[in-house]
């Protein structure tokens, strides 16, 4: 048996800003949108032919549902993302934060090859170093 990660969910108060916020970032679309839901994929996937594609090589949408509280302290799970080594890794993270992403500090050495970051609810992700694989 093999299990596929389906999808991240992330908690938020606007549900609808936020998952437009990380579809904009990350050139995905939004396939659902509700006031108590929205679901985005990469944009690549056509959802009546995802059905075609075996499904444990169908990668992991993310879930944009509203909850009360606010966030309070550093996430205990986050995302890594990293740039293709023919993208220029400085100039994404431009693009992120003039999106509404910011730079934050959970405690990351000086000299990381990494940049923290947070979308607009604040949620940190990482910007990784560039990657080919």
């Amino acid at each position: 048996m093999v299990l596929r990660w389906y999808t991240v969910v992330i908690d938020c108060h606007d549900v609808r800003k936020q998952a437009a916020w990380w579809a904009e970032a990350f050139g995905w679309k939004t396939i659902i949108e509700t006031d108590d839901e929205c679901v985005n994929v990469p944009g690549w996937v056509e959802p009546e032919k995802i059905h075609d594609f075996p499904w444990e090589q169908i990668g992991p949408g993310m879930v944009f549902v509203p909850v009360p509280e606010g966030k309070t302290l550093k996430n205990r799970l986050h995302l890594d993302f990293a740039p293709h080594t023919s993208q220029d890794r400085d100039a994404e993270i431009a693009r992120l934060e003039a999106l509404g992403a910011q730079r934050v500090n959970v405690g990351q050495p000086d000299d990381t090859t990494w940049t923290v970051l947070a979308d607009p609810e604040g949620n940190e992700f990482c910007v990784l170093s560039s990657r080919d694989s």
